[in-house]
């Protein structure tokens, strides 16, 4: 496993290579049976991974509150619901929710643990979010988090030898050049890739 200092180098050094295997994965595998695998790599890894010498999450994104959330919040930092939004928090019209103000995480104590504790919204808890459905329509952000979390970065390496996408050759890019979001989409359609065949 890499440490939290490695992940972004190597998270960007194999970015190609990632992007290769999303294509390959949008062409060949089964929408359930790569939750499957997702689920029980991520409970493997995670079995054995202490998150609070970590916290490249914590430090990387905005922590975002489902209206419900606020009050429970609130209630552990002993203050009122109106002075948690105020003090921490801003309204996100895009996500239509609460996000911290500031990366770092305002709650990310020194310890490396969250002050909220369990108070913290289903968000942070769920991160990196590789227990729920559908991943294969989540690819890129997958993608980008292997710069932020090693446990998401072995994850991806440990799919790539199961699905024996470096095979005994070592193929590891002889694919057409890669496709970002915002290029013309391979196929002609005059859209954005991530408008049209790389919309998922």
């Amino acid at each position: 496993m890499l440490t939290p200092k490695e992940v972004e180098y190597w998270g960007k050094k194999k970015e190609d290579e990632n992007y290769a295997f999303r294509a390959f994965l949008k062409r060949s595998a089964d929408p359930a049976d790569l939750d499957k695998r997702f689920r029980n790599l991520h409970e493997q890894l995670f079995a054995d991974y202490d998150c609070s010498k970590c916290r490249n999450c914590c430090s990387s994104y905005h922590s975002s509150f489902a209206d419900e959330e606020l009050y429970a919040a609130a209630k552990e930092l002993e203050i009122s619901k109106e002075e948690f939004c105020k003090q921490y928090l801003e309204y996100s019209d895009e996500e239509q929710k609460f996000e911290s103000k500031n990366v770092p995480c305002d709650f990310l104590g020194e310890n490396g643990q969250c002050v909220l504790g369990d108070c913290r919204p289903v968000d942070c808890k769920d991160y990196p979010y590789t227990k729920r459905n559908d991943r294969l329509g989540s690819l890129f952000t997958i993608i980008e988090m292997t710069k932020i979390c090693p446990v998401v970065y072995e994850m991806m390496e440990r799919l790539k030898e199961e699905y024996d996408f470096l095979n005994e050759s070592q193929r590891v890019i002889k694919t057409e050049k890669k496709t970002y979001p915002n290029d013309p989409c391979p196929c002609g359609s005059g859209k954005k890739y991530k408008r049209c065949c790389g919309r998922n």
